[in-house]
């Protein structure tokens, strides 16, 4: 996700007329890569009664195109959900959200839905004008939807999906997706350094450490990487770390392994699509929200911190409760999961 609330440099909505008898759902999921590999599961389910628009970034159209071809996806930038600059109304693309709203209308979904507990998304559905909405809403702003599910306390974001499938009365949404396809090997285990924010991403160095311990006991790893991380994979001698050329090898490549380990990031709830069991190193986040959705999924929790979950919003000069996390502390739990995990 672009990290300034610049212009969407996407084309308008095409206007496309409804056809066939099924109602229309309309599926908001405006963050990252992540949020979209949770989201699928409810996305396949709801294909079972619903025409399904996503509304969301544009880049979910990987993921769509692999895991649920049929959703139509309507790319939207919304500004308010930004990393940063979302605040900063004077460059909104206020002229794209208009022409995404008036298409939206002319929709006339049956139903509108979202996850997130947060007003900015539900005014803007409410001015797509769908019959219902439903959701999560925030102390005393769960007016805004027509059926809130909140209960008074933050809910794991896989289960937030299924309790919406639930009120939908769509299939049962599973917790636990099977495996995509069997491992390359049973000591194959893929690694991915990065994260979309810089708060998230645990040492290199301490990752190639936990490599050269992994290759000692006859784990087979293969290291995917942001591109900014692939300078520094090579200079701790990782001359095999890559960046994945598309969704499709990002995919292929977790997809193939018997375990996955990284950051709390897209690439780990991927893994838990693809039935990849997990390990995640937590930093400012907290599991019970953002663990990936597998049975065998493990982590290592972020020093503690006041502030958590400070969604990515920082207020020392370095995460200190992920840098606090040293190599001594992550391997005996790690080397505990994967035992479990080859047994």
């Amino acid at each position: 996700m672009s990290s300034v609330a610049t212009p969407a440099v996407f084309p308008p909505p095409v206007h496309r007329a409804r056809r066939g008898s099924r109602p229309a759902l309309l599926v908001a999921e405006f963050r990252g890569t992540g949020d979209i590999a949770i989201l699928i599961p409810f996305l396949r389910a709801a294909q079972t009664r619903y025409d399904v628009t996503l509304l969301s970034v544009p880049n979910a159209a990987g993921l769509l195109a692999r895991f649920a071809p049929e959703v139509e996806l309507m790319p939207c930038l919304a500004p308010w959900a930004l990393f940063s600059g979302g605040r900063d109304l004077p460059r909104w693309p206020w002229r794209t959200l208009g022409r995404v709203l008036r298409e939206l209308r002319s929709r006339r979904y049956a139903a509108a839905v979202s996850i997130w507990p947060l007003a900015s998304d539900h005014v803007f559905l409410r001015l797509a004008r769908p019959g219902r909405l439903f959701g999560y809403g925030r102390p005393g702003l769960g007016w805004l939807l027509d059926r809130d599910l909140a209960n008074g306390r933050h809910i794991h974001r896989p289960e937030a999906w299924r309790r919406l499938a639930e009120e939908l009365r769509l299939p049962a949404v599973s917790l636990a997706q099977p495996r995509l396809q069997p491992p390359v090997s049973a000591r194959r285990l893929v690694l991915h350094s990065g994260a979309s924010q810089p708060l998230r991403v645990w040492p290199l160095a301490r990752y190639a450490e936990l490599l050269r311990r992994l290759r000692a006991q006859g784990w087979d790893p293969v290291v995917l990487c942001d591109r900014d991380q692939l300078a520094t994979w090579f200079g701790l001698g990782e001359t095999q770390a890559r960046v994945a050329a598309g969704m499709d090898e990002m995919v292929d490549t977790i997809a193939g392994a018997a375990a996955f380990l990284g950051n709390d990031s897209g690439p780990g709830h991927i893994a838990a699509l693809c039935g990849v069991p997990t390990f995640t190193i937590f930093g400012p986040q907290v599991p019970e929200l953002f663990a990936p959705g597998h049975p065998l999924a493990a982590w290592i929790d972020g020093r503690p911190c006041p502030y958590k979950p400070c969604y990515d919003r920082c207020h020392y000069p370095e995460p200190f409760c992920l840098t606090g996390i040293e190599v001594g502390d992550v391997w005996p739990q790690l080397e505990t999961w994967l035992t479990q995990v080859s047994a």
